[in-house]
């Protein structure tokens, strides 16, 4: 089977904690991205479940959901490059 190649951009601390655990497992990285594919792919779906903290949908952020679905449905969209999300990332 032909390898390729992907590149992600993760927090530099999250990427040292993972290796760590990974390592007591005895996995690499790609070995452990490679499980995580291969358990997607069986379970058609991701292997954990995935929700929003509890205080996620609290009343502020709720206001905002509200006011973004308007902006959509009206039209108001931003389309931004690959560049420019980038270079809004938060440090």
């Amino acid at each position: 089977m032909a390898q390729t190649n992907i590149t992600i951009r993760l927090d530099e601390d999250v990427k040292k904690e993972a290796e760590a655990l990974f390592a007591k497992m005895g996995l690499n990285m790609s070995s452990a991205i490679n499980v995580f594919f291969r358990q997607t792919i069986t379970e058609q779906a991701i292997p954990f479940i995935i929700k929003a903290p509890d205080d996620y949908f609290n009343e502020t952020n709720l206001k905002h959901l509200e006011e973004s679905i308007n902006q959509a449905k009206n039209g108001n969209v931003v389309v931004k490059t690959m560049a420019e999300l980038e270079a809004m990332e938060i440090e």
